[in-house]
């Protein structure tokens, strides 16, 4: 009689948001393949309870110490047995912890930097949905995910769909392989008058047409910002140089990305405007598994369509795009630098304080008026980053006055 496989331990680094709400789902539907081990949020502290209460994580974590201490009750007066913990350096331990198999790092933002360098020092497996650990971490990121033995998944549906596309041999990439060609949808201003772009108001912009998204990454999907962190997260994944990464304008969301190999011959992965179809085959590679996706209906698909990014108008709707080729050539810690200043742009944009068009504008300056010297430590990144969000609050004062 063959012993039962014993179920795989996830950590959710974020697992209130859209990527980690979707994990969870994945999971639900896998019970004797997985458990939720620990799940981790910022602030939303009726969302993670009742998580814990459905999930019964032996962790959760919550990022702000007073929301961990508010959790804790919550917890204890439903008679749970979760054990809570606060703090930015709980959410590294619970990454490295070694009862963890897998762990989910969907943390928005430069904060889940620290626990994304734990996972990988630690060996684990780990599933990036964290942008912003390739794009600030970059180089020393992608080294100690070599050092320590990780095993790196990505879980973006464009990054995902270029994973699967390419040869199980990464030690062949950069023959086989002429382009990686990541699609976009355009955003929701892909038809609007670029000269109204600057009345766009937080609620048009985050309202995307495929895709059901937080406000930062709609907000950056509008701009193609999201696209310009991309590329620079598909240069580290994947070692090709700028020139050899590529954007095209795909609305229907159906083709997440495509590699155009040295024969011309394109390979690409289509599948419904789903998350669950990029996380579940992060939890299952080299295996497959059910994500609760609908499949595509190939009888009543509409046609699906292609723009180029010179089309008349882009250069205007999406100024900011152009930012990643030129940060990924600037010197090691500029795409730090870039994705610094987004961030601070696109909260002051949330908050109203900078128009919608001015977000490139703070973007730019920033890029202006940092030259870095390459990170070697967490330390330094995160010293980059601190620098380079000072300078775009700058900017974002003085455009708003």
């Amino acid at each position: 009689m063959k012993a039962q496989a014993q179920r795989q331990r996830v950590a959710i680094l974020g697992s209130t948001g859209s990527i980690g709400t979707s994990t969870l789902d994945v999971l639900a539907r896998h019970p004797q393949r997985f458990e939720a081990y620990a799940l981790t949020a910022s602030t939303q502290v009726d969302l993670l309870a009742q998580q814990c209460l459905q999930f019964h994580p032996r962790y959760a974590v919550m990022a702000s110490e007073v929301h961990a201490a508010e959790l804790a009750v919550r917890l204890k007066a439903a008679g749970s047995a979760t054990q809570v913990l606060g703090g930015a350096a709980a959410l590294a331990e619970i990454a490295a912890d070694s009862e963890v198999d897998a762990v989910m790092a969907a943390i928005v933002g430069a904060a889940g930097l620290a626990p994304c360098l734990a996972a990988a020092r630690a060996g684990k497996r780990l599933l990036l949905a964290n942008k912003e650990a390739l794009v600030v971490g970059g180089d020393y990121f992608m080294q100690t995910v070599r050092a320590g033995g990780a095993t790196l998944l990505p879980i973006d549906s464009e990054h995902s769909a270029i994973f699967q596309s390419l040869p199980e041999d990464p030690d062949t990439w950069s023959q086989r392989v002429d382009k990686i060609i990541l699609t976009a949808s355009g955003g929701p201003f892909r038809t609007r008058d670029p000269q109204t772009l600057r009345d766009v108001t937080p609620e048009q912009a985050c309202a995307h047409p495929n895709w059901v998204m937080g406000r930062k990454i709609s907000v950056d999907s509008a701009t193609m910002m999201n696209k310009a962190l991309e590329v620079i997260e598909a240069r580290f994944l994947f070692g090709l140089p700028p020139e050899r990464l590529e954007v095209v304008i795909h609305p229907q969301s159906v083709i997440h990305s495509m590699v155009q190999y040295s024969d011309h011959s394109v390979v690409a992965q289509l599948g419904t405007p789903d998350m669950r179809v990029p996380i579940a085959y992060g939890l299952s590679w080299p295996e497959r598994m059910a994500s609760g996706a609908a499949p595509l209906d190939f009888h009543a698909l509409a046609a699906m369509t292609f723009e180029a990014l010179d089309a008349p108008g882009h250069a205007q709707r999406y100024a900011g795009l152009q930012l990643a080729w030129e940060a990924l050539r600037g010197p090691s810690g500029t795409t730090a630098v870039l994705n610094a200043a987004n961030e601070v742009a696109v909260a002051s944009f949330l908050e109203r304080r900078i128009r919608f068009d001015q977000i490139h504008a703070v973007n730019l300056r920033t890029l202006e008026a940092i030259t870095p010297a390459a990170p070697g430590s967490l330390e330094d990144l995160l010293a980059l980053d601190a620098q380079s969000r000072a300078v775009a609050t700058q900017s974002v004062q003085a455009l708003a006055t």
